[in-house]
């Protein structure tokens, strides 16, 4: 099975490398590269949130055609697993075993403020209180200005994004996780369960909105022990189909 993992806003591909050392060895890390940033530095930003499911579909279709595959997004890389789902769906692929969307509300739920156009002294003290940036970076102003228009064309794609209501919903199981210390509601956590009408599971692990970044292994644990879970379910659908006929 190949795992799909989508960076949040100014993050690249490499946010994920290290989950390799605790993936189950049936499970293919596939961190996808976005515009911008990593390999990708000198290719121009996305105007908006459909240029880059456009971007990302075209990257990963070749792999979708034979393979079982799983999608995991943090933060903005939630937002956009949720719309690459439904980009893979309208191309006739078939679907994903599983969707994580980590450290982001439901897409209905908008942020209300907008910080994408701020200058830039007042965009990094917003960033800033985010938490997660390394204190390298906060304390360099010339190396931080150099990281400020990638972080400002992510944030503006997903604050300029608009939202559809779809009739037909996710139709995989999802998971949910979130930091403790991290400020998005319950509320807007557990509306992710009404775009799915199959499994849904809410999990909280220590840490602010980059949680990720210091719980890769309970995380990998917890994306192993689901995706094994899928695929034992899937063995027992087929036996029982089977002994039918």
């Amino acid at each position: 099975m190949l795992l799909f993992c989508l960076p949040y806003a100014g993050g690249s591909e490499t946010t994920y490398y290290q989950w390799d050392h605790y993936l189950n060895q049936s499970i293919n890390l596939c961190p996808v590269s976005l515009k911008g940033r990593g390999k990708r530095f000198n290719e121009p930003f996305y105007e908006c949130l459909e240029d880059a499911i456009e971007d990302i579909f075209e990257s990963i279709k070749d792999k979708l055609k034979e393979n079982e595959y799983a999608i995991f997004g943090h933060s903005m890389g939630s937002l956009l697993a949720y719309e690459l789902y439904y980009k893979i769906k309208k191309m006739g692929f078939h679907q994903p075993k599983h969707i994580f969307f980590s450290g982001y509300r439901s897409p209905e739920m908008k942020k209300k403020e907008i910080i994408y156009n701020l200058p830039n002294k007042q965009f990094k003290e917003k960033i800033i209180e985010l938490g997660g940036i390394p204190e390298e970076l906060v304390n360099n102003d010339d190396l931080f200005d150099v990281f400020i228009p990638v972080l400002k064309s992510d944030i503006k794609i997903v604050e300029t994004y608009k939202y559809k209501e779809r009739e037909d919903k996710i139709s995989c199981g999802i998971s949910v996780l979130n930091g403790l210390n991290d400020n998005i509601t319950l509320e807007n956590l557990m509306s992710w369960k009404k775009h799915t009408d199959k499994s849904f599971q809410l999990h909280h692990f220590e840490g602010n909105h980059f949680f990720i970044n210091h719980n890769a292994e309970n995380i990998v644990s917890l994306i192993n022990q689901t995706l094994a879970a899928e695929k034992e379910n899937e063995n027992q659908k087929q036996m029982l189909f089977k002994s039918f006929f």
